[in-house]
């Protein structure tokens, strides 16, 4: 393998190693929570009543891992592209763009963390969220557009706007009495669980397919829609 292989694992390495175990400490605080806050309406509960505060800080954690990872994912085949076809000298501004687009998105999230008002949540929400979708637009990016519904960039989105938007409202939770945005969160991060589900197997096939950079020039010839590819050429004599 070379460098530019040990590159690609970055990010399906970060994911297994780092994402994937947050989710389930996340979904287990949020499942003793929940069973905390009913066991209270019937008397007092057993649990902890700190499994509420660890949910809402390590939940944090998973919302900016989530989007760091998906800003990662982009990173690699963006600035592939880039090295590749020599874009820094053909064309520099668009270079600089997207390193600035990197950055802003990266300074939204951290500005959306900081944030206490619900307009500035907001604008920071959106300004992150767009800077993903503008990233993930870029030439280099494999969205596998003729299948949507099963491509591992469009779930990645979603799943990464879930998170924001998780983040963006955790102050509406704690003040809303009717527990309106209480409910919001719970139904959209139960999509968010399945979504996640779906970028593990996405992420597993989208692995199997992508080749390593030396088998690249011949893979590549390859009639995928019919599934043939051309005959070795013979040993030389």
């Amino acid at each position: 393998m070379e460098i530019a292989d040990w590159t690609a694992l970055i990010h399906p390495a970060i994911a297994v190693t780092f994402v994937f175990p947050l989710i389930g400490i996340v979904v287990h605080f949020a499942w003793q929570t929940r069973q905390r806050r009913l066991q209270n309406k019937e008397g007092k509960s057993k649990i902890s009543p700190v499994v509420g505060k660890e949910h809402v800080q390590i939940g944090k954690w998973l919302s900016a891992a989530v989007v760091g990872v998906a800003l990662i994912g982009l990173a690699y085949p963006i600035f592939g592209h880039i090295l590749e076809n020599n874009i820094g000298s053909e064309n520099p501004f668009q270079v600089v763009f997207i390193v600035l687009m990197f950055a802003a998105t990266i300074a939204s999230l951290i500005f959306l963390y900081k944030a206490r008002q619900r307009l500035w949540r907001g604008v920071f929400a959106t300004l992150t969220g767009a800077g993903l979708v503008i990233l993930g637009f870029q030439e280099g990016v494999f969205r596998r557009d003729n299948e949507w519904y099963w491509s591992h960039y469009y779930i990645g989105i979603a799943v990464a706007m879930l998170m924001i938007f998780s983040l963006a409202i955790i102050e509406d939770i704690y003040k809303d009495k009717s527990n309106r945005w209480r409910n919001v969160h719970i139904i959209l991060n139960c999509i968010a669980l399945l979504l996640f589900l779906g970028q593990g197997m996405t992420g597993t096939r989208d692995l199997l397919e992508i080749p390593l950079s030396w088998q690249k020039p011949t893979i590549y010839q390859c009639d995928f829609a019919n599934k043939t590819c051309p005959s070795p050429a013979p040993p030389k004599s």
